[in-house]
């Protein structure tokens, strides 16, 4: 089921509690499911991103969107296809008619 909530993403909080004002700046390593920290002194640590590995959190529409873009990308792309294959087809119709058949067709009461 698909919620339209924002994911609880615990890294940043993690990294904040452990070093506080010492961090320069941070990152989100979604790869691997952790954050990264640049601290003042030059050192690097992280922290996972999640509460627990297994626990499985509600969809969000950007995590659907992460996970099912090549299907989309899919999707959109045969729809951009079709159209442009109706549409020729309709200019072809349309190029090959004699005048008084494109006029008949357009008088014809769709009711």
């Amino acid at each position: 089921m698909i919620t339209l909530q924002r994911r609880q993403l615990v890294g940043h909080d993690i990294l904040l509690a452990r070093h506080g004002n010492h961090i320069c700046s941070m990152r989100v390593d979604r790869s691997n499911g952790t954050v990264v920290a640049l601290l003042d002194d030059g050192s690097v640590d992280s922290a996972p991103n999640t509460i627990a590995p297994g626990l499985r959190l509600p969809e969000t529409v950007g995590s659907t969107l992460r996970d099912d873009w090549k299907f989309l990308a899919a999707w959109g792309a045969a729809t951009a296809v079709l159209g442009t294959v109706m549409t020729m087809a309709a200019v072809a119709i349309g190029a090959t008619l004699d005048p008084s058949t494109l006029e008949m067709l357009a008088a014809y009461p769709a009711y």
